[in-house]
């Protein structure tokens, strides 16, 4: 009859049993990678007239800090709305942003006040010149391509998601 490990021998035995059993275990877990989109920012429609353009919402601090900084792309149709939570005269500026882009400054009622064109990484700063309480950022020559220009009005689950309504 075979002897029975004891001592030093045995807990090895018990050592290696428990960690193949937690490795079986653990294996669907080593083998999932998350969806490609895992890390992609929430796309919500804007309209324009006809036109649609899916943007990120930027409605807290730190995400309007960041904006699109350090971007070597953005997607055709693609945007970025700035939120803030009253109307004002806010600035946009460049630093850190690899891309040329428009901004449009929209009013509370979601009309385009005006649309500037800024260059990249530059600190010039493009203020509104009336208060507003949003603005829309795309590639450079978006709005113009499109035939958006001031007076145009924007809709669009954008404004209904950030709670963003007129007041």
């Amino acid at each position: 009859m075979p002897s029975r490990p004891s001592g030093p021998s045995r807990k090895l035995l018990w050592a290696i049993l428990v960690g193949a059993l937690l490795l079986t275990a653990c294996l669907p877990l080593l083998r999932y990678s998350p969806p490609a989109d895992a890390g992609a920012p929430l796309l919500l429609p804007l309209t324009i007239g006809e036109h649609t353009v899916m943007v990120e919402v930027a409605a807290d601090p730190a995400s309007r800090r960041q904006g699109l900084m350090f971007r070597e792309h953005l997607p055709e149709g693609q945007g970025m709305l700035f939120v803030w939570p009253r109307e004002a005269r806010y600035g946009m500026w460049m630093k850190n942003t690899l891309i040329p882009l428009d901004v449009a400054f929209i009013s509370a009622d979601h009309r385009i006040i005006e649309i500037m064109t800024m260059q990249p990484e530059t600190t010039d700063s493009h203020t509104a010149s009336e208060p507003v309480r949003f603005a829309l950022e795309v590639n450079a020559g978006w709005f113009e391509r499109h035939g958006i220009e001031p007076g145009d009005e924007v809709g669009g689950k954008a404004f209904t998601a950030t709670r963003a309504s007129p007041p």
